[in-house]
């Protein structure tokens, strides 16, 4: 069983903490190298805040040698709440992992805790940078009512890899470099597994001095229930994919009444056929198209499909891919996501919601910047880019994560062949 110390620390200390994070001292760290047999979190004490509340801070005593990490629970979103810090009282699971007990708010959604981990030398504030780090999420499970979900924010140069062999979950790789993973099948499953493939994926960056981690759950029905997650420290090692298809686009967009949907693969090994999705609540979906495939191709081959939505009355339809080989198995792509307007807008007019937003951020852009180049850019109020993304092949609408963003007023602004559009929204 993990040993929890409770003690407090002074609140000068975490003050200090907050000035050292927030004054850019990356390049002052101190550099050292991460075991091999990856960190372990297992010793831990309060030193800031109120226990399992929001801005509470805890330090993870030698996760490796000389090396602490602090792990603050940096929000709750959606009426979650963390019923324990670290976990494995009921025996299952790994003592060396970081194992939270997540409560899901009584919402219908996404609702999750955010933490923040921080590498500090042994029994200092001072940061220090790992060569490498590796983060696994185990045990991705859930039913049909409740599904798990975890997102790995580790910024730019992050890498990730699980196993594609008919999958549990499903992990999408966000524009900022995240990697988010949940629960496709809805199946449950006894305990906490490292030999439970399909329902982990491992997150990967090196130099390495901060990142940040969201659980929680999906659901479709006002519940609450606890998951106990597990978040194991080091890499795994996967066997290559089985699935015969290597996806490199999908885009979705609008074009008077229908919608345009393309993809294109680097690579196919008996394929079948694609499957394209669609749903009008973004949690069940039916059958809107097939497109056979050519079968075998060493070079890219591009699809195309439209949907005719003329009788559609959803304002939103999001749409996803499903390709299928020919022995039966299955991949699903990213979603993409269709906003239809009761009256024509004007050409160089975005559209953002929700607004106010908390995490997700969706813009929509005019009919003729669709399946171009655009920028997306996000600024503070002192005129700061706080977040830049930009796409070769714009859908009718791109989602940006602005979870980490403080709360306040920002500029969302889109670039598209010289013309620019933008609009003001609020982040919770």
């Amino acid at each position: 069983m993990k040993t929890i110390l409770h003690s407090k620390q002074s609140l000068l200390k975490f003050l200090l903490l907050i000035v050292v994070t927030a004054s850019g001292v990356l390049t002052q760290a101190q550099s050292l190298p991460v075991l091999t047999e990856g960190l372990k979190f297992e010793n831990f004490e309060l030193i800031a805040g109120t226990n399992l509340q929001t801005g509470a801070s805890y330090r993870f005593s030698d996760v490796t040698t000389n090396v602490d990490a602090i792990v603050t629970i940096d929000s709750l979103v959606n009426g979650a709440k963390v019923n324990k810090i670290d976990d494995n009282s009921n025996g299952v699971g790994y003592v060396a992992a970081f194992q939270p007990a997540v409560q899901s708010g009584n919402y219908i959604g996404n609702s999750y805790a955010v933490f923040t981990f921080q590498f500090v030398q042994k029994n200092t504030l001072t940061p220090v940078v790992l060569q490498t780090v590796n983060a696994t999420a185990l045990d991705l499970d859930g039913n049909s009512m409740l599904k798990e979900f975890v997102e790995i924010g580790y910024g730019d140069l992050a890498t990730m890899s699980y196993w594609m062999g008919t999958p549990d979950i499903l992990v999408t790789e966000l524009s900022n470099k995240a990697f988010y993973g949940r629960n496709v099948l809805g199946i449950e499953r006894n305990g906490i597994d490292t030999s439970s493939l399909a329902n982990m994926f491992t997150a990967t960056k090196n130099d390495v001095s901060s990142f940040v981690v969201k659980y929680g759950t999906i659901t479709t029905n006002r519940s609450s229930a606890t998951r106990q997650f597990s978040l194991y420290m080091k890499g795994f090692t996967y066997p290559p994919s089985t699935l015969p298809v290597s996806l490199t686009a999908f885009s979705a967009s609008l074009n008077n009444s229908k919608v345009d949907l393309k993809w294109s693969t680097a690579s196919e090994i008996n394929v079948s056929h694609f499957v394209v999705e669609k749903s009008t609540d973004g949690i069940n979906y039916s059958d809107a198209g097939v497109v056979f495939a050519y079968g075998s191709a060493t070079g890219k081959a591009d699809y195309k499909l439209s949907d005719n939505i003329a009788n559609d009355q959803a304002k939103i339809i999001y749409y996803r891919l499903r390709s299928v080989d020919i022995d039966g198995k299955g991949q699903l792509s990213a979603t993409r996501i269709i906003r239809r307007n009761s009256q024509e807008e004007n050409k160089i007019t975005i559209l953002t919601y929700p607004n106010p937003v908390s995490n997700e951020l969706r813009i929509t852009v005019p009919a003729n910047w669709q399946n171009k180049k655009a920028v997306y850019e996000v600024f503070n109020s002192n005129g700061q880019i706080a977040k830049r993304s930009e796409t070769s092949n714009s859908s009718q609408t791109e989602t940006i994560n602005v979870t980490n963003l403080v709360p306040g007023f920002y500029i969302v602004r889109v670039s598209c062949e010289g013309q620019i559009a933008q609009q003001k929204i609020v982040k919770h």
